[in-house]
């Protein structure tokens, strides 16, 4: 109760109201900073009328706040369970899998499998270009980033020996599941899951899915850039049938431009990938977080890859996938997957697939 009262208060603090007119519906934006290690903003229109469908009272902040309350406590469940750097008392997650490689099976939650099986299906259709179970190899690169962040004068690479040796650890094929036992076992001793490609994305999706279900018609969910629409927003003209507005990053930090252009989807998902997000500096050139599955190193084909669809945990994926690949192959695996990319290349040149700049805010 204290927990939820303390979220509460927090929500009071972030959430923003607008509105044109005193009987139109106003639009509110909350935000949490605690989930998937990045920022969480959630927008909604509410009227303060007395209405008993979805999430609503007769005060329409407080309407979203409820709304706001359930949408965080779906996350919270999903970023526990995901995790692979963290224990919480009675939950088997990622990391349990990861600290039992070798040893035994363990029993788990069916929405890790959902996401395992879903992700081993994107390890298939990428050619293996996306592969969860490059867990040993991205470790390296994560602790070379964190020292280098906190010393930057004694950042280092990791060794290409060390790479290598961890690279043989990364076969998906030892990950072993049984859905009837409801397990995962990593049959590799010295193997690891790192599920940060996708965990974002398909969480985002699975509770979108769900508050749908439960009524939701009208919400922009955003987790740490992982962009998932519920139908429209509200307009006067359109009701709740007006597109959302969504902005795409400038991977160019030193422009004055920070968006490069914006996006209107209807009821769809929008996932940014870019160089500019973690990175650290090493004798003055920057490495970032995308890690190429062939060379264990930076990937170097593009600045930043949007994806659109309807299904953010794809999304989510793809952007990994679609960023380690040359660009012609790239845009015939966008075209078999049906969805719409944009990759921006190093000299700000912008490639596009064939619906994508339809989409694209006039």
């Amino acid at each position: 109760m204290k927990k939820l009262v303390a979220f509460f208060l927090i929500i009071s603090i972030l959430i923003s109201a607008s509105s044109c007119s005193a009987s139109e519906p106003k639009r509110y934006q909350a935000e949490f900073l605690t989930l998937f290690d990045t920022v969480t903003r959630i927008v909604g229109y509410y009227e303060s009328v007395p209405d008993t469908s979805y999430y609503k009272t007769k005060d329409g902040k407080e309407s979203f706040s409820l709304l706001a309350q359930s949408v965080h406590d779906k996350l919270e469940e999903y970023h526990q369970l995901y995790d692979i750097y963290n224990d919480y008392d009675g939950i088997n997650n990622i990391k349990t899998i990861n600290d039992n490689a070798g040893i035994k099976p363990v029993k788990v939650d069916s929405r890790i499998i959902d996401l395992l099986e879903f992700s081993k299906e994107m390890y298939e259709s990428s050619d293996g270009v996306f592969n969860i179970a490059m867990g040993a190899v991205l470790m390296l690169w994560h602790d070379a980033r964190v020292a280098g962040v906190e010393d930057p004068g004694n950042a280092s690479l990791p060794s290409m020996t060390d790479l290598e040796e961890a690279a043989k650890h990364c076969d998906i094929k030892n990950l072993i599941i049984d859905r009837e036992a409801s397990t995962v076992y990593l049959s590799d001793l010295k193997m690891s899951l790192d599920v940060g490609a996708v965990a974002k994305g398909y969480a985002t999706e699975q509770v979108a899915r769900e508050l749908e279900v439960e009524g939701a018609s009208s919400l922009l969910i955003s987790v740490g850039g992982n962009v998932r629409a519920i139908g429209g927003k509200y307009s006067k003209s359109s009701s709740f049938d007006e597109p959302w507005n969504i902005g795409i990053q400038n991977p160019d930090k030193s422009s004055e431009k920070t968006d490069l252009f914006s996006v209107n989807i209807l009821g769809m998902s929008v996932v940014t990938s870019g160089i500019y997000e973690r990175y650290f500096t090493v004798n003055g050139k920057q490495y970032h977080h995308i890690i190429d599955t062939k060379t264990l190193m930076p990937s170097e084909y593009y600045a930043s890859l949007t994806v659109i669809c309807d299904d953010s945990g794809l999304a989510d994926a793809l952007t990994t996938a679609l960023f380690n690949i040359p660009i012609e192959k790239a845009k015939e695996k966008a075209k078999s997957f049906d969805i719409e990319a944009c990759w921006v290349l190093h000299d700000g040149t912008t490639v596009f697939t064939d619906g994508f700049e339809d989409l694209i805010k006039k």
